[in-house]
């Protein structure tokens, strides 16, 4: 590439946004780097500026600011500080924090708006204050944290590279919410031990009297095969990172319904590579649990 084909002003300042957030997710979940590798060049980077966005909010108030020594005042102003520069950078098309730059110009492309990012930062300004959830607040939360972030994702997948967006149809939106919250509440099983004991809270209330391990787990393979009868449906180039993330989700599942399941259980990287290459090749989601 020659000097006059360089990007630079906005344009180098978009690239350098964007590959901002792909190091985010590199660095943060070597599952999701893979999965996101299966999407199209179309919708891959939009992806990524989603999920940079919500990990950061996330470690606003789950534990790396803690540690930084902020109150949980200060992380709460933090937080908020964060989605007012979220709100106005989808506005106006620019912000000098380059995981916010990246994210509104997914946001503007593909129709994002306040109607999503505001449950969002609702349920983690929850996790600031809320330390157990009833069924109620169960939902509210996982709408905000899980499932939205799906309906975000929804909206890329139907609208990278538009002219103009348009609302998905309703079954992909429940497919979506449906995966959404299966992979937030196998996330909260795997992580029960640690949100009790480092950050003090209960997400599913799991007593094993008025609701079990199982209970939760049979919740989960329900929205698991509702969202499988939706891929089908999606634009091809996004059916096989979709099949292959809820195919991991779906092992862990499974490997959660062992009688020794404790602590965060993983996949195994071999487990994860069949998957991978599974989905690759164009096979339909997992649908029985084996």
């Amino acid at each position: 590439m020659s000097a006059r084909d360089q990007p630079s002003g906005l344009s180098l300042y978009d690239r350098t946004a964007v590959a901002a957030a792909a190091s985010v997710i590199r660095a943060y979940s070597t599952s999701f780097a893979l999965a996101t590798g299966l999407l199209s060049p179309r919708t891959r980077p939009h992806i990524r500026n989603v999920y940079a966005l919500v990990r950061v909010a996330d470690e606003i108030v789950d534990g790396p600011a803690g540690e930084a020594g902020l109150d949980r005042d200060r992380q709460e102003e933090i937080l908020d500080a964060f989605e007012r520069e979220t709100r106005a950078a989808v506005e106006r098309g620019f912000s000098a924090n380059l995981i916010v730059h990246a994210f509104a110009l997914t946001a503007r492309e593909c129709g994002i708006g306040e109607d999503l990012t505001a449950p969002f930062f609702a349920s983690m300004r929850t996790d600031l204050g809320v330390r157990e959830h009833d069924d109620v607040s169960h939902d509210s939360y996982v709408y905000g944290s899980a499932e939205v972030v799906g309906l975000m994702c929804l909206a890329v997948f139907e609208n990278a590279g538009r002219r103009s967006p348009a609302a998905p149809p309703a079954d992909l939106v429940s497919g979506a919410r449906a995966l959404g919250r299966a992979f937030q509440d196998v996330n909260f099983l795997r992580d029960l031990e640690h949100d009790a004991g480092a950050l003090g809270r209960d997400y599913l209330a799991v007593d094993g009297v008025e609701r079990t391990r199982d209970d939760v787990l049979d919740r989960i393979d329900a929205d698991l095969a509702t969202a499988a009868a939706t891929i089908p449906l999606l634009p091809p180039d996004c059916r096989r990172a979709v099949t292959a993330a809820h195919d991991l989700f779906a092992a862990l599942s499974v490997r959660l319904r062992g009688a020794s399941a404790e602590g965060r259980v993983r996949v195994p990287t071999s487990q994860k590579a069949v998957l991978a290459a599974r989905a690759w090749l164009g096979a339909a989601p997992l649908k029985e649990r084996s």
